[in-house]
């Protein structure tokens, strides 16, 4: 039996000594480079002289190279220039991986798209993470979350049935792009090493936007209605993720289940309502949901919310408070989840980040280093690809650098 505990055991890095090369801006194509370099692979953000988009654009945007650039080492390139796209060439051909979210053709227009680095190095996996996919008429279109939430039929579904359409409350599409696609890289590190060959992937906001609401749109395409914004609920099941006000907020409860339903009844001291004509049975608690709604104000109202979540939770019935973040940084939950850690810079200075969602065995998370500066690591790999001082001084100096 393994006794190590968390604070003995090093922390877990199953892809030390795999190399990748992210050339993304923002958040997907960053964020796929980031969940690789925290398995343990070491990451070289090439950026433009500029350096990522995200840097320009206020508060967010560094939010963004925190969150997403962290523990990853950084080259400012002129990809425009000859001596810049020589450097990333050597770049890549030693490495395992790249990475690309550019606006479309963008990159293919630096010479350095998928057809070109793998036909010169087979064994290199190449992410492409576009806006609406390389095959369709849209191919060419800028996409950003937003657009995908739009065209893929989430934003259709968000909200309040009598308001506009509402987007997710945060770049939820370009979050899970990330994944996915560090998902593929996974798959396909592993394929090479059956086959000794590397793998083009491509992947995009819209395919992944749909995916996400795969059990909605399976149900659709088996003959389901057409689903509308009903705000809070469910469509086919009540009560199921209601909204119900407390004493000091919300709770959202879901007890659908004709055995839950008839539990919550007798947890709230509300039997009768289990054997009430209108919400004898699921079919007939959504057929009278407005109903439904009132009496679950009334049960619930004068508890607050943490006591719902105590009553209920007790009693194996799902609920959940409405937190706010600070709320959230509050949880027991979420402290004990060790999903808050600390990126520090080699000169202890940090700030507090969220790591990856899971963990490896017994290994606890690792503690990532912070996002690097633009241009931060480049006099140094620039070096270990043979460069002396004087050589880099001139690429500065030509504007191929910074």
């Amino acid at each position: 039996m393994n006794t190590k505990s968390n604070e003995t055991s090093a922390p877990a890095a199953p892809l030390k000594g795999v190399r990748v090369i992210d050339m993304g801006q923002y958040i997907a194509g960053p964020g796929a480079a980031m969940v690789l370099a925290e398995l343990g692979a070491q990451v070289i953000k090439i950026e433009p002289l500029s350096g990522d988009q995200a840097r320009h654009i206020g508060r967010y945007g560094e939010s963004m190279i925190r969150a997403y650039s962290r523990g990853k080492q950084s080259i400012a390139l002129n990809l425009k220039s000859e001596a810049g796209r020589d450097i990333a060439w050597r770049l890549i051909g030693e490495s395992d991986v790249v990475i690309q979210n550019l606006r479309p053709g963008a990159i293919d227009a630096l010479g350095l798209g998928p057809l070109a680095v793998r036909e010169r190095f087979p064994k290199v996996i190449y992410l492409s993470i576009s806006g609406f996919g390389d095959l369709g008429p849209s191919n060419e279109r800028p996409g950003y979350d937003i657009a995908a939430q739009a065209e893929s039929g989430l934003m259709f579904v968000t909200g309040e049935p009598d308001r506009l359409p509402q987007k997710v409350g945060v770049p939820i599409i370009d979050a899970a792009a990330a994944h996915l696609g560090a998902q593929a890289v996974l798959a396909a590190l592993f394929g090479r090493e059956r086959t000794g060959v590397g793998e083009t992937l491509r992947t995009s906001l819209l395919e992944v936007a749909m995916h996400l609401q795969a059990t909605t749109w399976c149900d659709y395409l088996a003959g389901a209605p057409e689903p509308t914004r009903i705000g809070d609920g469910q469509p086919n099941n009540a009560p199921a993720a209601e909204v119900v006000p407390t004493r000091d907020g919300h709770i959202v409860l879901s007890a659908y289940a004709e055995e839950h339903w008839a539990r919550f009844c007798r947890v709230v001291g509300r039997e009768s309502l289990a054997t009430d004509p209108r919400f004898r049975t699921n079919a007939l608690r959504v057929q009278h949901r407005a109903e439904l709604r009132v009496v679950l104000r009334e049960c619930l109202s004068l508890f607050s919310s943490e006591e719902c979540v105590t009553l209920l939770s007790r009693n194996q019935i799902v609920v959940g408070a409405v937190r706010s973040y600070q709320q959230v940084l509050e949880s027991a939950d979420v402290q004990a989840s060790g999903i808050l850690v600390d990126a520090q810079d080699p000169n202890g200075r940090g700030y507090a980040a969220l790591g990856m969602p899971y963990r490896l065995g017994d290994a606890p998370r690792a503690a990532p280093t912070t996002a690097p500066a633009c241009g931060a690591d480049t006099d140094r790999l620039l070096g270990e690809l043979g460069f002396a001082g004087s050589d880099i001084d001139e690429l500065r100096g030509a504007g191929v650098v910074a």
